[in-house]
């Protein structure tokens, strides 16, 4: 999230161009460039998970995200090291990629196999709904920064401090992953599936992995637009302060927030499909209307009003499919399933939201361009969601019969 907000910054300080729109595009890149690393993590992350527990690749991800977090926020600088800072910054991003390939999975498949009878829905959506808390906390920090400290303080270390307080939770992390208990049906499998068997799974599950990840794409590209990319678009395109952009940001995240676990209950009454099919619609026929009056007349009031429903449809659709993903994959590649679809939705799709966003502005001169690209991105969900059956196994799961009292 921190990467994603302070873009323009981190490409002036690692990437020096001759021009604003250079440095930001370079950094931009950079971001989307860790995406492309994930669905080898999952192919890899999962296929470990699958085979050794889901305790134990949390545990593995969050050691190869630490190293990446860590080679971000104490980089020198280009002006101090020269060319190997941006190597090495956009190694610490593949290697982040790396790691977030599995983590979604493995935490979502983790919350799923826990869950209670009836209750899959609202467990499963905490995992979006945590990431909630990394948009609001890393948005406050900036709200602070950007109000006691001057821009050029901002460009020259201020950027750092977000960071550098993501890697002082690391061992708080670690600690508590060391804690978990391993699922009780995983441990109730008999047969835990090698690497290469894992692989051919996948290889003849083709169809679900597809389906998954077109269903995935409403969810990355409108999670992305609305969180990550909010900051640089108020600023660098509608010419709102910063403040002002970081303060939407952080009220979408209370939103999604606020939306992610009613909705994914609402999802373990009435069922995954009605929610996935109304959002979906919901998007694919405002995303632009929306945009187009935004870009018309620019102010904070109408970013806010834009960015809450925008955080609405996202919020319903998202509290819905994710546990609806670990319904419809095989259960002997759940985890591995999961991720490898959540992965290529997020690295053709939705890790470079923030790039494709800027840059078809760029050349097409329509700020309002965004919105189709939500809209695309809602017609992938559409399809998806038309063609997605869930495992028989996870039917029952939805409305389980209720236990004799």
């Amino acid at each position: 999230m921190v990467f994603g907000y302070y873009a323009a910054t981190i490409g002036k300080a690692f990437f020096p161009s001759g021009s604003a729109f250079g440095s930001l595009m370079l950094s931009l890149m950079t971001f989307g460039a860790g995406f492309l690393m994930r669905p080898l993590g999952a192919l890899v992350l999962g296929a470990y998970t699958d085979r050794h527990g889901r305790r134990a690749g949390l545990l593995l991800t969050l050691s190869l995200m630490s190293i990446g977090i860590f080679s971000i926020a104490f980089m020198p600088s280009y002006a101090t090291i020269g060319l190997l800072a941006p190597l090495l910054v956009v190694f610490g991003r593949l290697l982040q990629g790396f790691s977030a390939g599995m983590e979604l999975g493995g935490v979502s498949v983790y919350l799923s196999e826990i869950a209670t009878p009836g209750h899959k829905g609202f467990y499963v959506s905490w995992q979006s709904g945590s990431q909630q808390i990394a948009v609001m906390f890393a948005a406050s920090v900036g709200v602070v920064l950007n109000s006691i400290l001057p821009p050029e303080k901002m460009e020259q270390w201020g950027w750092r401090v977000p960071l550098i307080l993501g890697c002082a939770i690391v061992p708080f992390l670690f600690r508590l992953r060391k804690s978990l208990q391993e699922t009780d049906e995983f441990v109730a499998r008999k047969h835990h599936p090698g690497t290469s068997e894992i692989l051919r799974s996948l290889a003849s599950n083709w169809p679900i992995v597809l389906i998954g990840t077109l269903m995935v794409t409403m969810t990355t590209v409108s999670f992305y637009m609305i969180t990550a990319y909010t900051p640089t678009f108020g600023n660098s395109v509608l010419h709102l302060s910063s403040f002002d952009s970081l303060i939407v940001t952080l009220c979408v995240g209370a939103s999604n927030l606020f939306w992610l676990p009613i909705m994914g209950a609402l999802s373990d009454r009435i069922g995954r499909r009605p929610l996935l099919f109304a959002c979906t619609l919901l998007m694919l026929f405002t995303a632009y209307p929306a945009m187009l009056w935004l870009v018309r007349d620019p102010s904070f009031a109408r970013l806010l009003t834009i960015e809450l429903w925008l955080s609405f449809i996202y919020g319903s659709y998202n509290g819905a499919m994710v546990v609806y993903l670990t319904e419809i994959m095989p259960v002997e590649v759940r985890t591995s399933g999961f991720a490898l679809a959540y992965s290529l939705a997020t690295a053709i799709f939705g890790g470079f939201t923030p790039a494709l966003s800027t840059y078809l502005i760029h050349i097409s001169g329509n700020r309002a361009i965004p919105g189709l690209w939500l809209s695309f991105a809602a017609a992938c969900g559409l399809v998806a969601a038309l063609f997605a059956k869930p495992q028989r196994e996870a039917i029952t799961a939805v409305n389980p019969v209720p236990a004799e009292s």
